[in-house]
């Protein structure tokens, strides 16, 4: 068993790693897509999705790459994991994601402190974010037990799709909803459209929680108490 301190620091910083990639991608793609809407957000899918794999393959045998709240509370709801694990988990991962998006302003010499002014509001994009949140956590669930490498293309795979097929281009994050909204770039939305997300995403975590253990069961085997990104052993075979 991995210690909780060796895990914590792998879920921080891959959820650092993560924000920088969405975050500095976004920030790419937009200055060199000469206004071009569609082409950056193409540059910005790949980029995180490529960026995402690598993360899982790295992290998920020692943490099982959370790197999310959602993802979290739906392996805490699975009794997974322990209530005081389960919280660590989410604190290390809203620091590491806002460490990541300073980490991303640096590198393109942006202000540290640059709140987003994009406005992301509706109802269509709550229910987006919904499906988006159901979306990731059927892939996680659904790929359990199987090479660490096939259950990361499935989740990088899932949110490439969501960032064309959902109007919310697919956060699916709690923790990444709040630090894209301390940065006024491509991928980044305003403070005051952060709850609605989060609603749509908690929404569709419950509903692919139940799902998932009616579907799939309880019983998939796990790389560690707390892993998402299962594989038989840690070796990934």
């Amino acid at each position: 068993m991995i210690g909780l301190t060796r895990r914590l620091a792998a879920e921080a910083v891959g959820s650092a790693a993560l924000a920088a990639i969405v975050i500095g991608s976004g920030v790419m793609a937009e200055r060199i897509a000469g206004g071009n809407i569609a082409i950056a957000l193409l540059g910005n899918t790949l980029a995180t999705a490529a960026g995402l794999y690598v993360l899982i393959v790295v992290f998920a045998p020692v943490s099982g790459a959370h790197f999310n709240p959602a993802v979290t509370l739906a392996c805490g709801l699975r009794r997974e994991m322990r209530l005081h694990e389960a919280c660590a988990y989410i604190a290390v991962q809203i620091i590491g994601m806002l460490a990541g998006v300073l980490l991303a302003h640096a590198m393109f010499e942006l202000p540290w402190w640059l709140p987003s002014t994009k406005p992301r509001t509706g109802a269509a994009q709550m229910l987006s974010e919904a499906v988006a949140t159901f979306m990731l956590l059927i892939a996680i669930f659904g790929t359990r037990g199987r090479r660490v490498e096939s259950a990361a293309a499935a989740v990088a795979l899932v949110i490439a799709a969501g960032y064309w097929f959902t109007a919310s281009t697919s956060f699916a994050n709690p923790a990444i909803t709040l630090a894209r909204a301390l940065s006024d770039t491509f991928a980044g939305i305003r403070m005051a459209d952060v709850p609605l997300f989060v609603l749509g995403q908690l929404a569709g975590c419950l509903v692919a929680s139940a799902f998932a253990a009616w579907l799939f069961g309880r019983d998939a085997p796990a790389t560690t108490r707390d892993s998402t990104i299962a594989v038989t052993d840690q070796r990934g075979r």
